[in-house]
């Protein structure tokens, strides 16, 4: 069903022939090589495993996905930088259609947006690259201001105060700490 990826391919790329497809289940899981990859891409400390459980569903030409995605990662606190293990668990769902399909507005054109025209991504030539949305999706569910126990005492240390808005306090700051 899925075919393997060029050497030029994103991080996590499963290639998906909609004229060979099959409807129903689908695991995707990241290989460590793969993990590695996403950690760099997304300024993660690591990502340790990866997993995407689908259900795939045609329409014509068209392609539902609906599922969830499980991840563990180590991300830095967006405060002290300490290393920090967080899970995701992230519910999936978007469409895959032809370019053909998807309508071209003008760039003055006032448009509304629906939830599912959020959700649609345009494929080429009968193909589509099912890896790459659950990486997308990965990148989307990262929380960037994540913080832990360690943020607070960043804080009440005055590295951080309305008063120490360049380096160069925070450093005359820590100097006066000791």
């Amino acid at each position: 069903m899925s075919q393997p990826a060029p050497p030029n391919a994103p991080e996590l790329s499963r290639i998906i022939d909609v004229r060979h497809m099959e409807d129903g289940p689908l695991t995707l899981s990241a290989t460590p090589e793969e993990c590695a990859k996403l950690a760099r891409r997304f300024d993660l400390v690591r990502v340790i495993t990866l997993t995407a459980i689908l259900r795939l569903m045609r329409e014509g030409t068209k392609v539902n996905v609906a599922g969830k995605l499980v991840a563990d990662i180590v991300q830095p606190c967006a405060v002290s930088a300490e290393d920090m293990a967080v899970t995701i668990n992230e519910p999936l769902a978007f469409r895959f259609v032809p370019a053909a399909d998807v309508a071209v507005f003008a760039p003055d054109e006032e448009l509304e947006i629906t939830e599912e025209d959020c959700d649609e991504i345009a494929y080429e030539g009968g193909r589509f690259d099912l890896g790459e949305a659950v990486a997308q999706s990965l990148g989307l569910a990262i929380d960037p201001f994540l913080t832990g126990p360690g943020a607070e005492q960043v804080r009440t240390s005055g590295l951080l105060s309305e008063e120490n808005t360049s380096p160069f306090a925070a450093l005359a700051a820590l100097k006066k700490d000791k």
